[in-house]
């Protein structure tokens, strides 16, 4: 996640609270969705950025998750990801956003 992102996510997060703010990502492979899913739950590992030591235990996922694919109109969803989907490893993304949800969410 980038450094200009990470700064948004802190801000959206001190402004609305933790409990109040979901990210989704869209990563094409599972150890970068990991990595980001990482940085806003437990800190940038990187120690680089706006989230550098900062544990926000956001809640995460990905959109190709089945609760949030079942949250957006189909119609979008077939218009701006299903082509996508079709080349992801779905299932390790999902292995990698659960695994990170349980070590580090919060809410």
């Amino acid at each position: 996640m980038d450094l200009e992102n990470q700064k948004r996510v802190k801000e959206f997060t001190e402004e609305f609270g933790a409990e109040n703010v979901v990210v989704i990502l869209g990563a094409a492979e599972g150890e970068a969705a990991g990595l980001a899913a990482e940085t806003v739950t437990a800190g940038d590992p990187t120690y680089a950025g706006p989230l550098a030591g900062v544990q926000l235990g956001l809640r995460v996922y990905h959109i190709c998750e089945p609760e949030v694919k079942a949250k957006v109109d189909s119609q979008v969803y077939e218009e701006q990801i299903s082509m996508m989907e079709m080349v992801l490893d779905v299932d390790n993304i999902v292995k990698e956003m659960k695994s990170i949800r349980d070590q580090y969410c919060k809410f």
